[in-house]
C-alpha cells in the first residue's frame, strides 16, 4: 500500500458548530478495549500504535466515550497523543454507567453528567472537550434536564460543543431549544438506514451526522458490495465508507478498528469515487438484507 496516497484529507472537510473543521473520515476508538469493551486492550502498545497512526494519516476527528473500557478508551487516547497535534478534535460521551463486560445501565442524570464530564477532562487532560455528546437519552430521566445539564458545562468553558447520539429528530428538535446541536451519532450504513429522515434533517440544519456501525451489511448487500469492490480494486469496508461519504456532505464516518493495517485500508477509501450507477444500485440494497 503507497502510504503517500493515504489521507484522512481527501475526504474534504466539515464544519462543526460553524467553529471546529475537522477532516470528514475519522476514527472510533471503542474497539481499543478488552473484551465486552470491559478493560484495556490485550495489546496495549498495538493500541497506541493505531491511535498514532491515525494522526499520521491525517484523521483530526477521534470519538471515544467514558464508558468505553470504562474510562480505559480516553486514558490510551491521552498517552498515545498527548500534547495533542494542533486541530485535533476529540468528541466524547456520557450517560452509561458500566456494571461487567456487555453490560450497559442509563444514568443521565445531571449529577452523573457532571461527574462525568470531569472524569473526561481529567483522563483525557483537557481544560475543555472540544465535542461531548450524549450517549443515549435516560428513560426515567426527563431528557430536557440532561441537555440542560451539558448546556450548563457549556456555558462554564468545560464544552465547547454539545452532540447527541442515538436519538430522534424529536430529540434533536427539543435538544436545540436549549442548546445549539453540533453533532448526531446514529447507527446507519449504506444498508440500514432507519435514520435516513435524521440524516436529512441534520443536512438541513447544517448538523454533523456520525454514523456508528457503518460497515453493517447482510447477504444481499455483501453481493453488490462484492461486485463494486471488485470493480475498484477496492474492499467491501472502503466500498460501504466511500457511500457513506458520498450519501451527504454532513456525513463524518468514524471506522474503528485494533489493526493499523485495517485503519490504513479505511482511511484508504477516502480517495475513492463511486459512479452515480454504483451508488444508486448500493442505495437500492433492500434494508431486509440487513444483518441485525
Amino acid at each position: 500500500m503507497n502510504r503517500k496516497k493515504i489521507s484522512a484529507s481527501l475526504a474534504g472537510d466539515i464544519s462543526l458548530g460553524g467553529e471546529l473543521t475537522v477532516h470528514r473520515l475519522g476514527y472510533g476508538a471503542m474497539r481499543l478495549t478488552g473484551e465486552g469493551i470491559w478493560g484495556p486492550p490485550k495489546d496495549r502498545k498495538g493500541a497506541l500504535a493505531v491511535l498514532r497512526r491515525a494522526v499520521e494519516l491525517d484523521v483530526n476527528f477521534i470519538d471515544t466515550a467514558d464508558s468505553y473500557g470504562p474510562h480505559v478508551n480516553e486514558e490510551l487516547i491521552a498517552e498515545a497523543l498527548f500534547p495533542y497535534p494542533s486541530g485535533l478534535v476529540v468528541a466524547t460521551k456520557g450517560g452509561w454507567n458500566r456494571p461487567g463486560p456487555n453490560q450497559w445501565t442509563h444514568d443521565a442524570s445531571p449529577s452523573h453528567l457532571r461527574a462525568a464530564v470531569e472524569g473526561s477532562l481529567k483522563r483525557l487532560r483537557l481544560d475543555r472537550i472540544d465535542v461531548y455528546q450524549l450517549h443515549t437519552p435516560d428513560p426515567v430521566v426527563s431528557f430536557e434536564a440532561s441537555v440542560e445539564t451539558l448546556a450548563e458545562l457549556r456555558n462554564e468553558g468545560k464544552i465547547r460543543l454539545v452532540g447527541l447520539s442515538n436519538v430522534t429528530q424529536e430529540h434533536i428538535e427539543r435538544a436545540r431549544k436549549i442548546v445549539p446541536i453540533a453533532s448526531v451519532q446514529n447507527r446507519y450504513s449504506f444498508a440500514d438506514r432507519e435514520w435516513d429522515y435524521v440524516v436529512d434533517y441534520c443536512q438541513s440544519n447544517r448538523i454533523a451526522f456520525i454514523p456508528w456501525f457503518p460497515l453493517a451489511a447482510g447477504r444481499v448487500a455483501g453481493e453488490v458490495l462484492d461486485r463494486i469492490a471488485r470493480t475498484h480494486g477496492a474492499s467491501r469496508t472502503q466500498i460501504a465508507l466511500t457511500w457513506l461519504l458520498r450519501r451527504s456532505p454532513i456525513m463524518l464516518p468514524i471506522p474503528g478498528t485494533s489493526s493499523v493495517e485495517h485503519l490504513e485500508q479505511n482511511v484508504a477509501a477516502a480517495s475513492l469515487r463511486l459512479t452515480e450507477e454504483e451508488y444508486q444500485q448500493l442505495s437500492g440494497v433492500p434494508e431486509l438484507a440487513v444483518s441485525r
